[in-house]
């Protein structure tokens, strides 16, 4: 069965940084746009960034310049790379595989999902 398995979080200074990694299997991963979303309690999911199939990228404006959306289809394997990290980016950090090529942002869209892993960031 399809797997997403989030790794890479923990507990990081205002100011610091973290790589997330998303390890994919039982799903051709290439063939998936890839995205990461993330959550607050009491709050809805929120969209982070998206990889399309031909590696195009799009980062929600709140951490264009910060984030870094990538994968290596050759290990199955999604990442974000998260700089100059902000207090209010402390959140459960969840990957999720689309199957279509249309962009979107609504996490119902997604087909499978990830665990997720937590992100903490401490003043």
């Amino acid at each position: 069965q399809v797997q997403l398995v989030e790794s890479g979080g923990g507990l990081v200074q205002a100011g610091g940084f973290l790589r997330l990694s998303c390890a994919a299997s039982g799903l051709a991963f290439s063939d998936f746009a890839m995205a990461w979303f993330r959550l607050v309690p009491g709050k809805e999911r929120e969209f982070i960034a998206r990889i399309a199939q031909n590696s195009f990228t799009y980062l929600d404006p709140s951490v264009k310049g910060r984030f870094t959306i990538s994968r290596d289809n050759a290990k199955n394997t999604l990442y974000l790379t998260m700089n100059a990290l902000k207090l209010e980016d402390t959140a459960v950090y969840y990957c999720a595989a689309d199957a279509g090529d249309v962009f979107t942002t609504r996490p119902s869209t997604y087909d499978y999902w990830g665990q997720g892993t937590q992100v903490t960031v401490s003043s």
